[in-house]
């Protein structure tokens, strides 16, 4: 996992319109890149819901939001629409931006354990240095979290 201080691993990758991403175009940009588990999930939902619901307070600050989970275009594209979510979200199954940021890990759930995603936000500077690492954000308060990062 990339530490704070150190340069945002490279990525590239498709989001629900078919658009590719990559840090390289984001340069000189700040930018949250936030992984979650999976779509329509309560908790993944309240996360996106709550990024959109304050999307244009992000933009305003200059801030490009973009999200990550294993899930598939497909998935992504009833996700987005279903909540109108105005911000890309990287389809990433084969798991080649996640491995890249480390946030696959051992999980619990009632008394079982298993691997899974690592719910964890990259505050990302225009310069491709990681400000802050976001572990376990707090879902409806996350907003608050990425501006007090960028110091807004």
């Amino acid at each position: 996992m990339p530490a704070e201080g150190s340069k945002a691993p490279a990525f590239t990758g498709k989001d629900q319109e078919g658009k590719t991403w990559s840090l390289k175009d984001l340069k000189g940009q700040k930018l949250v890149l936030y992984f979650y588990p999976q779509d329509n999930t309560p908790t993944c939902t309240d996360q996106a819901c709550h990024l959109r619901d304050h999307f244009a307070e992000l933009r305003k600050a200059g801030i490009q939001v973009i999200g990550v989970s294993p899930d598939e275009v497909e998935s992504h594209q009833k996700f987005a629409q279903k909540h109108r979510l105005p911000f890309p979200l990287l389809a990433d199954p084969k798991h080649r931006i996640i491995e890249k940021y480390g946030v696959w890990g051992p999980k619990q759930m009632f008394g079982n354990h298993y691997m899974g995603l690592l719910r964890t936000s990259f505050v990302i500077n225009e310069k491709g240095r990681v400000v802050k690492l976001i572990r376990k954000p707090k879902v409806r308060a996350h907003v608050q979290e990425i501006l007090q990062a960028f110091g807004l």
